[in-house]
């Protein structure tokens, strides 16, 4: 019997679509925004990305452990702690008045998320009845998706039309989304399982540091790369020491045990990894060397959101006919083409002729990935274990858009300085005023032929992740439905 009203049930569906609108927007304009707190910050290529992958470290650290929480001290009560962390963070990014505190403002909202975005499906399955659960689901991952499309264009829009610094506004509007969704959940029930588990705090503690070096290895270190990567390899082995012998893990090793559910996760991160780094870098690329506007940029790469959502749902049902196996092979492959496509026309600077429609095919091949992925990790595991094999998923997708951000970075500043004298002009930075139209120049063809880099360093990436999935997943049970919300 559930505990909830059935006016306690939509105010949680609404407070949960709200919540999570804040996530899904701050994840998806944050590469639109780069460009202008560059310039409105005085910030480099080094601190964008800690801009974006301090709040990818600690929310991907703690995704598993904020999930267990909720088990633990009421659903409802860690989703709302969730929701207060991550606007009061929201808050001060939106006033920060230099990159250091912007950097630890989106640490403090990953941490928010953390506890966040794992409740707000979970909070909506413990307060709807199996046979209205569906439907409540079906409503909010509709919302997620339309939040997410719209994000980048409202955020581009903001930019073209009120300046630079308009991205604060990206931040700003979480205070009053945030006040709505705390508004909803005021009253409501917070049961608590009887069988609690305890917390895995030694293994959150040990991910943070783990996540951070490896990251740091490849945006800060430059000389000293190898000894960061080094220690982020040891943090890693401590960290898989400790899951293995502790007797309540935040990532129980034993699922990996099972080939389908290992080469599940493989294929995310391959994926995931190409995806997460061509997408932060390619609206720096267009603004700062194509000089495209934020609007534009924002609505070229529309179509991406638009054919994924369409598609998701034909995608699930030729799973349960196929197998995820088949259809993520597939999807990766075309996938690889687009990639491949956005590096080739990159030097033609072609927004509505290459960016738009190779956008779209990149949407049609992520349809056959992101739905079908999650099928697969299910049907890998037994029943009592896919709330836990699920939050793995989710947190592999964002560990693997960590690493992007910071490798392809890296990727990409040696093959610009190999065309652009060092000091002349900076990867992802507008030219200044007094740039000579030959700097200027040498700028705009380094830029396209790191950017051309990236995407055919990606594609080998992708297309390995559909040899995978061909190999390791064909044989994946087709028990669980195939249009799962996607892990990124």
């Amino acid at each position: 019997m559930s505990t909830y009203s059935p006016a306690q049930r939509r105010r949680i569906l609404f407070a949960a679509i709200t919540a999570s609108s804040m996530g899904f927007i701050d994840g998806s304009v944050i590469s639109i925004v780069s460009p202008a707190i560059r310039t409105t910050l005085g910030a480099s290529l080094a601190d964008v990305q800690w801009v974006s992958n301090a709040y990818l470290l600690t929310l991907s650290s703690l995704l598993l452990l904020g999930g267990a929480a909720g088990d633990r001290f009421g659903l409802r009560n860690v989703f709302a702690a969730g929701i207060v962390l991550f606007v009061a963070a929201s808050l001060v990014s939106a006033i920060a008045p230099n990159p250091a505190l912007l950097i630890a403002a989106r640490a403090f909202q990953g941490l928010g998320a953390a506890f966040m975005v794992p409740g707000s499906l979970a909070i909506i399955a413990e307060a709807y009845p199996k046979e209205e659960r569906g439907g409540a689901i079906g409503i909010w991952a509709a919302a997620s998706s339309l939040t997410t499309l719209l994000g980048p264009v409202l955020g581009g829009a903001l930019l073209t039309w009120l300046g630079d610094a308009s991205w604060r506004w990206v931040f700003g509007i979480n205070l009053p989304l945030g006040l709505v969704a705390l508004a909803l959940l005021w009253g409501t029930p917070s049961p608590i399982k009887p069988d609690r588990k305890p917390l895995d705090l030694v293994g959150a503690v040990l991910a943070i540091p783990m996540l951070f070096l490896v990251s740091w290895a490849f945006i800060d270190a430059s000389g000293w790369f190898w000894l960061y990567l080094g220690a982020g390899l040891i943090a890693l082995l401590v960290f898989l020491w400790w899951e293995h012998r502790t007797a309540a893990p935040m990532l129980p090793l034993s699922l990996f045990a099972d080939r389908r559910f290992s080469g599940a996760q493989a294929v995310t991160f391959l994926i995931y990894f190409s995806l997460s780094g061509v997408l932060f870098y390619l609206p720096m690329v267009m603004i700062a060397a194509w000089s495209v506007t934020p609007a534009e940029v924002s609505l070229s790469m529309l179509p991406f959101g638009i054919v994924l959502t369409m598609l998701s749902t034909p995608a699930g049902k030729l799973t349960d006919r196929l197998g995820p196996g088949p259809v993520i092979a597939v999807g990766s492959l075309i996938v690889t083409l687009s990639l491949l496509g956005l590096g080739l026309t990159a030097p033609l600077h072609q927004v509505w002729f290459a960016i738009a429609p190779l956008m779209a095919l990149f949407g049609i091949g992520m349809s056959g990935v992101a739905g079908p992925i999650s099928t697969a990790v299910m049907g890998a595991v037994s029943d009592g274990e896919t709330g836990t094999a699920s939050a793995i998923n989710n947190a592999v997708a964002r560990v693997a858009g960590l690493i992007a951000v910071a490798s392809m970075g890296a990727l990409a500043i040696f093959v610009f300085n190999q065309g652009v004298p060092i000091g002349s002009a900076e990867f992802g930075v507008a030219p200044s005023n007094d740039a000579s139209v030959a700097t200027d120049a040498a700028r705009i063809a380094g830029t396209d032929q790191a950017f051309a880099v990236l995407c055919y360093g990606a594609a080998v990436l992708t297309l390995a992740g559909s040899v995978l999935s061909w190999l390791l997943l064909a044989r994946t049970s087709q028990t669980q439905p195939g249009n799962k919300v996607p892990p990124g």
